[in-house]
């Protein structure tokens, strides 16, 4: 039997190879950043004070984008490598890649609409609009948290076991170059 750094990883019963363990590793600090995004988006929802609305949701803003600037290149590594090598399997127009791109797409377009509504924000944003805004956060938080954990249970563990040897190597060799 030919060693394979797939064998390495471990996740509970399923071994995971080392490109999917790192898009599972790559989870952590997302993870991280998601929680003090949501955190300071349920401050804004929870003030009922006459607090500076502004500046609330302009350091808000600095987390999404500092956020994105990390989410983008791993949702580019399962979308653009790992999602096609597993849909010639399972295909991609239902089932578990579908699911895995709708939800990809539903926490970018509420990233997107929190970013779009924020980047000209007036001096007089009222609690009411702000807690709004901050609401998209929230919503993406929660698509993210629950995607993350489908594909740690459910999609890398699929992977492991229908992917090749190849095409894990493939799956590592083409994360590498991005």
């Amino acid at each position: 039997m030919e060693f394979s750094p797939c064998m390495m990883a471990h996740d509970g019963d399923v071994q995971l190879c080392q490109a999917l363990q790192q898009l599972k590793d790559e989870h952590g600090p997302l993870n991280e950043q998601k929680q003090q995004l949501v955190d300071l988006a349920q401050q804004i929802g929870g003030n009922t004070d006459t607090a500076n609305w502004k500046e609330a949701l302009l350091t808000l803003r600095e987390h999404v984008q500092s956020f994105l600037a990390n989410l983008d290149p791993h949702s580019e590594r399962e979308e653009g490598v790992l999602f096609p090598m597993m849909a010639q399997y399972i295909g991609r127009t239902s089932g578990p890649i579908a699911v895995m791109e709708y939800e990809h797409d539903q926490a970018k377009r509420n990233i997107a609409a929190f970013l779009e509504n924020t980047a000209h924000l007036s001096d007089t944003v009222d609690g009411e609009t702000a807690k709004q805004l901050a609401f998209y956060v929230i919503n993406a938080y929660h698509i993210l948290t629950e995607h993350f954990m489908k594909e740690e249970h459910v999609l890398f563990p699929m992977a492991e076991k229908l992917l090749s040897a190849e095409e894990k190597e493939e799956l590592a060799r083409r994360i590498r170059e991005m």
